[in-house]
């Protein structure tokens, strides 16, 4: 799913085909295009994705040979992964290099609270479930909130049902499914101060990463470009000493290689 921009200048994602739509040539041919155009490219994915297109996205990067290909792969559901995917659209404007971009969304994860209202719990493997809670999903009208980024968290919905939110200031994302429920929009929206709230549609991958269709999924998120550049900023950086990109966090998204202070720390920890 791509969001909309926010503004003129954040600038539009690229969806990338499974191998059922397009052959591995026009799959080369297409991110060879990407590369020309934009230098760098970064493929947010979602853990949840068939293997055969994961399989896709690496045999596309080692075909081409291409230090300029980021995969990073999130386990985010699929609102909450659109929301961080606009982010880092948003990020990719400034002077910001693209190694920083790329690792920015390893950090940008920790401030979006997702999750959603389900009318079942039977079928959910994202967070742990205890057999009351599946054998409560049995019976007609219940409901359930579940968040499962950044910390796992499942109530059953009711007057006292709360679940901890960011302890800053956000908006909130809905996307209306097949279950009739106000409680995102009004009690949650209530709980934890959100700032504004906003509708998109339900990505079309949530029914079967939440394992119903009788769902409202919700994400918070930080609006402002300012606000997202000065938590980037905010962090220490690094030079990848494989590729030479800049980065920020342990690890260099393009070529996977551990930044040489972590890895010496690392190893200081283990000896």
């Amino acid at each position: 799913m791509v969001l909309p921009s926010t503004d003129q200048q954040t600038p539009p994602a690229v969806p990338l085909r499974s191998p059922g739509e397009q052959s591995l040539e026009q799959a080369l041919v297409e991110m060879q295009v990407l590369l020309e155009q934009h230098g760098h490219v970064v493929v947010v994915y979602s853990s949840a994705i068939p293997a055969a297109m994961e399989q896709r996205l690496h045999s596309v990067r080692s075909i081409l040979e291409s230090d300029r290909i980021a995969l990073l792969k999130s386990d985010l559901p699929p609102l909450g992964l659109a929301v961080l995917i606009r982010q880092l659209r948003q990020l990719s404007v400034t002077d910001l290099s693209a190694g920083v971009v790329a690792s920015a969304g390893r950090l940008l994860r920790h401030y979006i609270h997702a999750g959603a209202v389900l009318n079942s719990v039977a079928k959910l493997d994202r967070v742990p479930v205890s057999l009351k809670s599946h054998a409560k999903s049995w019976m007609p009208g219940r409901q359930f909130g579940v968040v499962t980024n950044p910390t796992p968290q499942l109530v059953e919905i009711g007057p006292e049902a709360r679940l901890a939110g960011p302890e800053f200031g956000t908006w909130l994302l809905v996307a209306k499914g097949q279950l009739q429920t106000d409680w995102v929009s009004s009690n949650l929206a209530n709980a934890w101060s959100v700032q504004g709230l906003l509708e998109a549609p339900l990505p079309s991958e949530s029914a079967r990463w939440w394992g119903t269709g009788k769902l409202v999924e919700f994400a918070t998120f930080l609006p402002e470009l300012p606000v997202l550049y000065q938590l980037v900023t905010s962090v220490r950086r690094d030079h990848c000493h494989w590729c030479g990109l800049e980065l920020i966090g342990d690890r260099c998204v393009f070529c996977s290689v551990t930044a040489p202070g972590y890895a010496k720390q690392d190893r200081a920890e283990v000896s």
